[in-house]
This record gives structure tokens, C-alpha cells and sequence, in this order.
């Protein structure tokens, strides 16, 4: 039924720029797991809403979200957007180019966690889609770094509904264990909503 729910929702939606299209088109040929359009709509939203101009992703392929992130920008954001793999930096640059953005994107090669730390901040936004094992190292990292009112934006929080199997491989024990931490922590205020792959939005206090 949840599957059949999502297709309704995607089918429902206005299409989207030719851009995204093809990020799309291109992430399904190559199984490549991305947000898809329900989420970058509501990152979209998001970022209006806040009137968000610097963001930092913690994780980021080859640029899907941060396209959403700058069209809600209207062109006029930073977004710091991070990745292991150098192929994915040149995608994302190519993609950036063919939509006509105007935002400033700086393209971090390593390790997401540690290229953060490098930054002080206070960023408007961070979004988080790191390897699952990673994600309970994020919060002490990503608190200090955001402003009053800022947001911490995590996917796959329901992890194709593993969370709820008997015996939790390691990734899912992590994300359970983030969504714990994340709930329990007073400096942020979370609510989870169960769009896609489950998406986390902890506003911080």
C-alpha cells in the first residue's frame, strides 16, 4: 500500500524543469539511489520558508538536491555539497551548468563529516545523506554549526521500513540509534515524516 501511496503522490506533482528530469532518468538507469521529486519539493519548501541562503550537504552524489536547494534560493545561495567520488563532483557541475544556476556551489572531495569540520558556520541549512553507519556522528557535529531556527534535514530515516525488523543489520541499528539520540536531544526539536524513505526536520532551538 505505502508503495502504491507514493507512486500517487509522484504522479500528482507538476513535472519538473528538464534538468531534474534527466538527473532523474539518469539515477534510475544507474540504480543510483537519489531523494526524488516528494522530498527536493519539500527541501524546495523548506528552503523558501526559512529564506535559507547557506547550505551545507552532508552528502551529495551528483547534485540532485542542491538543484532543488538553489532553485528555492532563486540563484542566490552557497551550498557546500561533498562526496568521496570525483566523478560525481563533475556530473554535478555539467548538471548545475545545463539548469542555468546562479547559486555559489563549492564541491568538497572526502570524507562529509570531516570536510564539516572545517567549517564554523552558522549554515541555514545541513542536510544529511551520508553512509547510514554515519549518521549518530552527525548531530554534535552539525548542532553548533547551525543558527537559531535553522534546519537539520536527514533521509531515509525509515530505511524501506528495515527499522522495524527483529535483527537490525549495522545500518539500520544506526539509523535507529540517530533517531533516538536526535529525538532525545534538546537542542534540536524533530519530527520525522514518512514522504519516500522517511525524512527527519529538527529545527534548532
Amino acid at each position: 500500500m505505502f508503495k502504491q501511496i507514493h507512486r500517487y503522490l509522484e504522479e500528482s506533482i507538476p513535472t519538473r524543469p528538464q534538468t531534474l528530469r534527466e538527473m532523474e532518468n539518469y539515477a534510475k538507469d544507474q540504480k543510483y539511489p537519489i531523494i526524488g521529486p516528494l522530498v527536493g519539493r519539500y527541501l524546495y519548501q523548506m528552503t523558501v520558508l526559512t529564506r535559507a541562503k547557506k547550505i551545507f550537504e552532508l552528502g551529495s552524489g551528483f547534485g540532485y538536491s542542491a538543484i532543488w536547494f538553489s532553485l528555492a534560493a532563486r540563484g542566490k545561495g552557497r551550498i557546500i555539497l561533498t562526496d568521496n567520488k570525483k566523478e560525481y563532483k563533475r556530473q554535478a557541475l555539467d548538471f548545475f551548468k545545463n539548469a542555468g544556476l546562479e547559486s555559489q556551489f563549492e564541491y568538497k572531495i572526502g570524507n562529509a563529516l570531516n570536510t564539516l569540520k572545517k567549517y564554523d558556520g552558522p549554515f541555514d541549512i545541513i542536510f544529511n545523506d551520508i553512509d547510514k553507519q554515519d549518521y549518530p556522528k552527525t548531530i554534535d557535529l552539525v548542532a553548533p554549526r547551525l543558527k537559531k531556527g535553522g534546519l537539520f534535514i536527514t533521509d531515509n530515516l525509515l530505511w524501506s521500513g528495515k527499522v522495524m525488523d527483529k535483527s537490525p543489520g549495522k545500518k539500520t541499528r544506526a539509523i535507529i540509534e540517530f533517531t533516538r539520540e536526535l529525538y532525545r536531544d534538546g537542542r534540536f526539536y524533530t519530527t520525522i515524516i514518512p514522504i519516500r524513505d522517511g525524512l527527519s526536520i529538527a529545527v534548532k532551538l
